[in-house]
C-alpha cells in the first residue's frame, strides 16, 4: 500500500490500515518436539540445553546459552528420547548415563509438579 505523500492524509491511511487488520498481533514462536514431531507454541514444549561443557540441562526460562532442543512434557516423549538417539542428534553431543539419568530425575519431577497442578 502507498502512504500519500501530504501529512493530513497519512494519518487517515494509518487509522484505514489499522481497521482492516493490516497490523496484527505478534506471532506465537512455534517449536518441534524432538520425540513426537509436533509443532507446537514455544511455552507449552520443555527445553533442554546442552551447555558448554557437554552437561544437558532443563532451561526452564528459556534463556540459556547453548544447543537446545524441546520436548513435550508427555513422558511417552520423555522417554522415547531419552531412549533413542533424537535428543543426541538433536544436541549434537552424546548423551552419557549420567545426563540421561538427571534428566529422567528431572522428567519424574516434572511429572509430579504437572500432576499436581492439574489436580488442584
Amino acid at each position: 500500500m502507498k502512504i500519500p505523500s501530504k501529512p493530513g492524509r497519512v494519518a487517515a491511511t494509518l487509522r484505514s490500515m489499522r481497521k482492516k487488520n493490516y497490523y496484527s498481533a505478534r506471532p506465537v514462536p512455534q517449536r518441534t518436539c524432538v520425540a513426537c514431531r509436533q509443532v507446537k507454541p514455544q511455552r507449552e514444549l520443555v527445553r533442554l540445553v546442552r551447555t558448554g561443557g557437554g552437561d544437558i540441562e532443563i532451561d526452564a526460562a528459556g534463556k540459556k546459552e547453548g544447543r537446545g532442543a524441546y520436548l513435550c512434557p508427555d513422558p511417552a516423549c520423555w522417554e522415547k528420547a531419552l531412549k533413542g538417539k533424537q535428543l543426541e542428534h538433536t544436541l549434537r553431543s552424546n548423551l552419557s548415563q549420567d545426563n540421561r539419568e538427571r534428566l529422567e530425575a528431572s522428567r519424574r519431577q516434572l511429572y509430579k509438579e504437572l500432576t499436581s497442578a492439574q489436580g488442584q
